[in-house]
């Protein structure tokens, strides 16, 4: 009895051990103060920074919707501008706590670089952009072009494969950057410049005339874009994922940035569990009992956080589509809260 009271002590020692050395992210950015978390080099309406360095962006409320969870203070981020090539290697080494940047979940990426994906803030697809000038209408038209597209990213292969596909031939140009890219596809050293689709919209603002360039209809490739964390913390990881879910929820539940108080008061069971006046979900993440609340009150819902930046509210314009919630006919699915 004594040898099986000792392995069962020893067995619940080492397992609170190994649960108090997972854990470390969320002490890591108390301790410190402030989130870091990494972004893109700027891409309107996902991460981009204004000339007085203020971050706005789909992939920047994700930022300050973890800050606001954590700190009740969505400012509490540090911004780290990452290239694609880079963005990776700042995750590993601790560099960022978490990335926030226009980043495909794929299953090389989710098994090789020892991080996790925690969710999807936006269903993409890999689209290509012309001049009007071209008269090109298809992406089955663009046999022999000349193609500007970014390295380090899963645009490459896409492009090859979809050029293979359809037995049409290209030359690829290749650049280090986004804005290099840009630059070389509006100077003309190319014929088509191809990202994913959003991407596209957000780059075509940047444009001096952007009304001489068009987006081609074809989708040509799944591109899940999400946040990723190191791996090896389950409660970092349960952190950035439900904070998703959470901005989901409020805007299934009609709970916006302007309403969250009103709705906090009222006596529905599903409400109260969400808003943290049932429950003790917020202490399970290691937060407070009102997170969601938080988390609101910092960004607004998944659907404010869509609008103001990448649609109707936005210069973009991009029409919800896949990212509408899945009881509008999109894929955007949160698991309940309870």
């Amino acid at each position: 009895m004594k040898r099986v009271t000792l392995a069962l002590t020893l067995a619940i020692a080492a397992g609170l051990s190994a649960q108090a050395a997972d854990a470390q992210t969320l002490k890591t950015v108390k301790d410190r103060g402030m989130l870091s978390c990494g972004v893109s080099q700027g891409l309107p309406g996902f991460s981009s920074p204004d000339d007085k360095g203020n971050w706005t962006g789909l992939d920047v409320d994700v930022c300050k919707a973890i800050a606001g969870a954590i700190f009740n203070d969505p400012s509490k981020v540090k911004y780290v501008p990452l290239s694609a090539k880079d963005r990776f290697t700042a995750l590993q080494s601790g560099e960022i706590d978490v990335l926030s940047r226009n980043t495909t979940w794929t299953i090389s990426r989710d098994t090789s670089l020892g991080a996790n994906f925690t969710g999807v803030t936006y269903y993409d697809g890999q689209g290509f952009m012309v001049k009007k000038s071209l008269k090109v209408n298809s992406a089955l038209e663009l046999n022999s072009a000349s193609v500007c597209v970014q390295t380090g990213t899963t645009t490459e292969q896409n492009l090859a494969d979809y050029f293979k596909a359809n037995n049409m031939k290209y030359e690829v140009i290749a650049f280090g950057t986004n804005d290099e890219t840009v630059k070389a596809y509006e100077a003309g050293r190319c014929d088509v410049f191809t990202t994913d689709q959003s991407g596209l919209y957000a780059n075509r603002l940047k444009l001096a005339n952007p009304n001489d360039h068009m987006v081609l209809p074809e989708i040509i490739s799944k591109e899940p874009l999400g946040p990723m964390v190191r791996h090896g913390d389950d409660q970092w990881f349960d952190i950035v994922k439900w904070t998703l879910f959470a901005m989901l929820t409020a805007e299934e539940l009609g709970v916006t940035s302007k309403n969250v108080d009103e709705k906090a008061k009222l006596e529905n069971p599903e409400l109260k569990r969400v808003l943290g006046t049932d429950g003790n979900f917020g202490e399970q993440l290691g937060l407070t009992k009102d997170w969601v609340v938080r988390i609101v009150k910092a960004v607004g819902n998944y659907g404010e956080v869509f609008d103001r930046n990448v649609g109707a509210g936005s210069p973009l314009g991009i029409n919800r589509g896949l990212n509408n919630l899945w009881n509008k006919g999109g894929l955007q699915y949160a698991p309940p809260i309870r």
